[in-house]
């Protein structure tokens, strides 16, 4: 059994290279090797690749004999959590499949959509596998047709060929249902798998404060949050992005439902300066941007959430209520919270948080590895007039 060494004990599934110790000379790239400790002893199992950023990817901390059928296992409890557990079929039949560590299969996001899989690779052990796991994959969760996608520069550095692999299917859309809500999922331009399937409660509790309220939806996407709230019972409601192609597929999402949404094509942060200047509000505004943050320490993104809340906030009728997200997995809850609270302090705004939420729970967070919790909403009533000015 080929084997890597670590030089410290961490229950982390990321091993970075400075942490690598002795690697035995049969633990080939995409190999599941033995973790061995400082001192040479068992400690775990892992992914190898020594091309990655990550070189090595530890799935268990067991120290029983493992083999591939352990993948085989993971993707049938994957399945038994969504479907037996939570019973996700019941309200939608879009949901997270698999999600990475999380779910002990690093490498692969997987979203169920419809009889549609949309996986995404992001290392070489996953793509050298998932011509064995599909089949797998379409029994657990009844599905028939695979997209499949793998970052090119991703590819390039895990060493992942350009041929090879799970061809996908010639799909280009796939019409799903959440919560009574119909939506198209358009594989040819959606973001990531196609579809936010982490947002799914979300946008229903948002729905369900919207009743009567004027709505905006900053960073619309394909208009979830906003049609959710038209379809509650919201007088008015606004969706903004910059995304032409995402606004074009809102208003498809809007029309299938009937439901009246004024979507607009433009840059949030621009439009919102504009909105601001000219004296509008709104009851309930939610900003859901894009990830701003990529790698430590990025001070671009941090500034960016910072002027997005401020300016949202701006926007906020007084007593109003604001739900702002953030989906970048290296800024953590507290870091978010502390942005949100600052910029409308700054504002001499007071916030009366109500609530804390973030993915639906498809998407699991691993308890040795807190990455895993990237997204983070913050659910708040807007108090003015209130707030000490000292």
């Amino acid at each position: 059994m080929p084997s890597v060494q670590i030089k410290y004990q961490t229950f982390h599934p990321s091993i970075w290279p400075k942490m690598i110790g002795e690697v035995s000379r049969d633990a080939t790239p995409g190999a599941l090797v033995q973790v061995l400790g400082k001192e040479g002893t068992p400690f775990g199992w892992g992914l190898w690749n020594p091309k990655s950023r990550m070189p090595l990817r530890v799935v268990s901390h067991s120290l029983e004999d493992l083999d591939e059928s352990f993948f085989e296992i993971a993707i049938r409890r994957a399945a038994n959590f969504r479907r037996e557990i939570l019973q996700l079929d019941a309200v939608t039949n879009s949901y997270r499949a698999v999600h990475g560590d999380a779910d002990f299969l690093p490498g692969m996001v997987a979203d169920k959509f419809a009889d549609v899989l949309s996986v995404e690779i992001t290392n070489l052990a996953a793509w050298q596998r998932l011509p064995k796991w599909l089949p797998l994959l379409h029994e657990c969760f009844d599905t028939k047709r695979v997209v499949a996608s793998v970052d090119p520069e991703l590819a390039r550095i895990e060493g992942i060929p350009r041929t090879g692999g799970v061809v996908s299917d010639a799909v280009r859309s796939v019409r799903i249902r959440e919560h009574g809500v119909r939506y198209e999922v358009d594989f040819s331009d959606g973001h990531k798998t196609g579809f936010f399937c982490d947002q799914r409660d979300n946008r229903k509790k948002s729905g369900m404060l919207a009743a009567g309220r004027t709505v905006l939806d900053l960073c619309c996407y394909t208009g979830g949050f906003a049609i959710s709230a038209a379809l509650a019972g919201a007088a008015d409601v606004t969706g903004v992005d910059l995304d032409e192609t995402a606004i074009a597929m809102a208003k498809r999402n809007s029309n299938t439902n009937s439901a009246k949404v004024k979507f607009t094509h433009a840059d949030a942060f621009t439009w919102a300066r504009t909105m601001i200047e000219n004296g509008r509000t709104w009851d309930l505004v939610i900003a859901d941007p894009p990830k701003f943050i990529h790698g430590r320490d990025d001070e671009i993104g941090t500034a960016k959430y910072a002027d997005l809340n401020k300016l949202a906030l701006q926007l906020v009728a007084p007593d109003g209520l604001f739900v702002t997200c953030s989906c970048s997995g290296q800024l953590g809850a507290g870091e978010f919270e502390r942005i949100v609270i600052t910029s409308a302090h700054r504002r001499n705004i007071r916030l009366q948080t109500f609530d804390r939420t973030g993915a639906g729970p498809d998407h699991p967070t691993l308890s040795n590895y807190p990455e895993s919790r990237y997204l983070k909403v913050l659910w708040s009533r807007v108090i003015r007039g209130l707030a000490d000015t000292r």
